[in-house]
Parts: structure tokens; C-alpha cells; sequence
């Protein structure tokens, strides 16, 4: 099993996701923090494969765990001193293990910081675990995205000189498409160019208050989009470049709105349920159903899908 795993993923590496996601993924894997956990980006770029792709059959997993880091880091007092920020080094064997993804995409770096100005030690800390987190996955012969992290807008958040942290800690990351080959998805540049971009409107308007994100760090639904519409053009999807909502982006068919709720409906079921049967051990989050139970659930509104499909 193991060397099948190592030849597929020769085989995927070898095709260009220009060309789309390649026919041996069965299986796609999100790992990220809260943001992406939150999950509304990874709901619209299923609802996309669904709708334009309905012959295909790709499981889409999200177990994104809210504070947690790829660095390993936690600042003092963290959640009023409850608990340190989880840290991905502590589950990504279990994570990997039960969900046997055919490829992953990794977004980390908003709480890598740990919301300090920048520090180079803590900047080591994030360039280490990313390569740690690189090599884990390839070692089990699948290939790994990572994503930049998104941005940190200043006028909503109280941390002062944390939006050019993660202007550092993007600019790393994009240099490793040249210095390592590695596949790396922009989304840090795009939401940055659009939040200026809409701010400057409102400034010739006498208008304040646009941001993607109004706690400074949570996207809403359009900054979850832009994300969404960078995994999907690098995907090869260029029809996606116009569209200013995930719903826009769906075929023009009577059937496509009903689809992406129940998507959006699976994925919350799954997302609870992936993190509990993986033995995650952040506090305070929901249990979610046993695993067995949540995918019979899923297998359901897979069947309402396709009948919305056909």
C-alpha cells in the first residue's frame, strides 16, 4: 500500500492542476485554524466540483482546528488562560491516518505570530513546522498545497505591525514556488489588494469601515470567496476570475442553490465529526456526531445531491 501511495502521487505530480484536480484524487484535505474551520471557503469550492463536475465522486475534508498553529507557539493567557493553542504537530499522524487524503491543502500563519510584532524567532518557528508539515505529508506519497495565510486588517484588530508579519510570512512562502518547487496558492495578496482597492472607494465617498474580516482576523463570506476563487483559478477553473459570489460561479441552473446549501449542510456535519473520531484535544469545541453516524448522514444528502443533479 504504501509504494501504491508513493506511485499516485508520482502520478499526480507529474499532471498540472492547471488542468484541474487530477482523476486518481478520490479524496481532498483541508488543514488550517479557525478560519478554516469556519469552512465557507472549502463549501464553495465543493459546491463548484459538484455543479460543473457531477460524474466526479471527491470527498472534501475540512478539519480545521480553531487557534491552532503550525509553529507550535501560544501566547500568554491564551482563550483568558483556558488553554495554550493546540498545535498541529500533536495530531497531523492521526489526522493523516484516518482520512487517507489524495491531496491536502494547508493554510497556517495567522496565528503563527501569535500576534506579536515580528520576531525572528518566531518567524523560525513558523518556517519550521511549515517544512515539517511539508515533509509529513509527501513522506505518505501525497501532494501538498499550501495557502498563504490571509490578511490581518489592522483597523479592526488591536495588534499594531501584525499586518506586515504576515506580509513576511506570505513573501516566504510564495519564494519557496522557486527556491523548493513547492505549490503555493496566493490568497494573502489577492484579499490585500481588494480590501485597499474598496477602502479607496470609500475615501473618495467619504465612507470608512469596509473590511473582509470585522474582528481583524475572521474573514466574512467574501473574503472566504476570494480564497475560495485563488484554489479554484489555480485549479485551472478561469471561468471563476469573474464572479463576485461562490453562487454566481455555479451553473445558471434551477438546481445549483439547493445543492449549496446541501453541501454547505454536509460540510458542517463532517467537518465535527473528522475532528472528534481524529482525537483533536482543543477544549470547548462541539463534539459532533460519531464518525459512522456522519458519514451514513452524508451518504443521504449525497443521494439528494444527485437526484438535484440529474
Amino acid at each position: 500500500m504504501p509504494f501504491l501511495r508513493i506511485l499516485l502521487f508520482l502520478l499526480v505530480a507529474q499532471l498540472s492542476f492547471s488542468q484541474g484536480i487530477p482523476p486518481q484524487v478520490r479524496r481532498v484535505l483541508f488543514v488550517g485554524n479557525s478560519i478554516t474551520y469556519a469552512g465557507s471557503y472549502v463549501t464553495d469550492i465543493e459546491a463548484y466540483f459538484v455543479t460543473h463536475y457531477p460524474q466526479r465522486s471527491i470527498e472534501f475534508i475540512n478539519v480545521g482546528l480553531p487557534s491552532e498553529t503550525v509553529s507550535g507557539l501560544s501566547e500568554e493567557g491564551h482563550a483568558g488562560g483556558r488553554f495554550p493553542r493546540p498545535d498541529l504537530h500533536e495530531r497531523l499522524d492521526r489526522v493523516l491516518k484516518a482520512t487517507k487524503p489524495d491531496l491536502v491543502f494547508a493554510c497556517y500563519g495567522m496565528n503563527d505570530g501569535i500576534y506579536l510584532p515580528f520576531g525572528e524567532d518566531r518567524f523560525q518557528k513558523f518556517r519550521e513546522g511549515i517544512e515539517w508539515l511539508h515533509e509529513e505529508v509527501e513522506k505518505t506519497g501525497v501532494k501538498i498545497v499550501h495557502l498563504t495565510p490571509p490578511i490581518f486588517d489592522e483597523l479592526r484588530g488591536k495588534n499594531a505591525g501584525y499586518a506586515a508579519v504576515l506580509d513576511r510570512y506570505s513573501d516566504w512562502l510564495l519564494s519557496l514556488r522557486k527556491t523548493r518547487k513547492w505549490e503555493i496558492i496566493d490568497i494573502h495578496y489577492p484579499m490585500k489588494t481588494y480590501l485597499d482597492a474598496h477602502r479607496k472607494i470609500d475615501e473618495q465617498f467619504g465612507l470608512s469601515g469596509f473590511t473582509l474580516a470585522e474582528d481583524g482576523v475572521h474573514p466574512g463570506e467574501v473574503g472566504h470567496w476570494i480564497m475560495a476563487k485563488q484554489v479554484l483559478l489555480y485549479l485551472g477553473e478561469k471561468q471563476v476570475a469573474k464572479a463576485g459570489t461562490p453562487k454566481s460561479a455555479l451553473p445558471d441552473r434551477p438546481s445549483s442553490e439547493a445543492v449549496f446549501k446541501l453541501v454547505q449542510q454536509r460540510q458542517a456535519l463532517m467537518k465535527d465529526a473528522w475532528l472528534t473520531a481524529t482525537k483533536h484535544k482543543r477544549p470547548e469545541m462541539k463534539v459532533g456526531l460519531p464518525l459512522e453516524e456522519a458519514q451514513k448522514k452524508a451518504a443521504e444528502i449525497e443521494q439528494e445531491i444527485r437526484a438535484l443533479l440529474k
